[in-house]
């Protein structure tokens, strides 16, 4: 039985890799679905406090998956129209074009946002570059909290 709990972690862990760069799948809360299945085996791996740990830091990983584009635009001279449109076209993209609507649809919103409140060409692309920064940066950190969580899987299994 331990054994297929480690091929099913496994199997999460390598899902939510995969999920920091396919955006249709929750990378971070992937890996630490395969960390609570880890902790179904016997001896339990870690501890609840390590484990209330890593929840805290996935939710705060998805949390910034959705407001470090929104910053991104306005870092980049974004005005709120902008940040608006980030948001606005990072739900669109991902209810109605994933995967790759999570990085075309807030750069598009972006730019509808800051062309609507009468920006240049100009200015509006530098606030779109903004929110594909912001993307890139996202993607970073729920590529970081991911390979910590697999670190923990094998030295758990291994």
């Amino acid at each position: 039985m331990e054994i297929l709990l480690f091929i099913v972690a496994g199997i999460f862990v390598f899902l939510g890799l995969l999920g920091c760069v396919l955006p249709i799948l929750p990378g971070p809360p992937l890996s630490y679905i395969g960390l609570l299945f880890l902790q179904l085996t016997d001896p339990v791996p870690f501890s609840t406090r390590f484990m209330i740990i890593m929840l805290i830091i996935v939710i705060v990983v998805m949390a910034l998956d959705f407001l470090i584009p929104a910053w991104g635009t306005k870092k980049y001279g974004g005005s709120r129209y902008g940040i608006i449109g980030t948001v606005i076209g990072l739900v669109v993209g991902l209810l109605f074009f994933p995967p790759f609507g999570i990085i075309i649809g807030p750069v598009i919103g972006a730019l509808a946002g800051e062309i609507m409140y009468g920006r240049t060409h100009q200015e509006a692309t530098r606030a779109a570059f903004g929110s594909f920064i912001g993307f890139v940066a996202t993607t970073l950190i729920k590529l970081t909290a991911s390979a910590v969580i697999t670190y923990y899987y094998f030295s758990a299994v291994f």
